[in-house]
């Protein structure tokens, strides 16, 4: 990347992290890898069974935020496994602090279950609860 004036043109520097603001190319490359790594990660598991017939993609997404859904603990930690083992290799990183999860047993909360991304826990919503959705 590098800047450009009028009057001066600074010399060519490398990125290492994030996207470059302003470049309208850098968001679709990040989306598209972005799109590689969740489409390796949801081959670890099948499509959610909602009931009655109905089936939904185990991973949502929108740029970076990430939502998975699954029918047990054990799916869910192992796509969160899976997930993380391709983020850092794409030399990116969870950041399981800004992070939440949630787990419902028949249709109630249940506290009790601890997902882990990087070898540090998830917190639940009930632990930290979000306090806001973006601007």
């Amino acid at each position: 990347m590098r800047f450009l004036t009028q009057s001066f043109i600074t010399d060519w520097t490398q990125l290492e992290i994030g996207i470059a603001m302003g470049c309208t190319v850098s968001p679709v490359l990040f989306v598209l890898a972005m799109q590689v790594l969740l489409k390796a990660s949801e081959a670890e598991t099948e499509p959610v069974d909602l009931g009655q017939g109905v089936h939904m993609p185990p991973l949502k997404a929108f740029m970076d935020d990430t939502t998975v859904i699954t029918n047990s603990r054990d799916k869910a930690q192992t796509v969160l496994d899976r997930l993380d083992y391709l983020i850092r290799w794409g030399r990116m990183k969870f950041k399981p602090a800004k992070s939440r999860s949630l787990s419902l047993r028949k249709g109630k909360l249940n506290d009790s279950v601890v997902f882990n991304v990087s070898n540090q826990a998830i917190p639940t919503v009930a632990q930290v609860p979000v306090k806001s959705l973006g601007r």
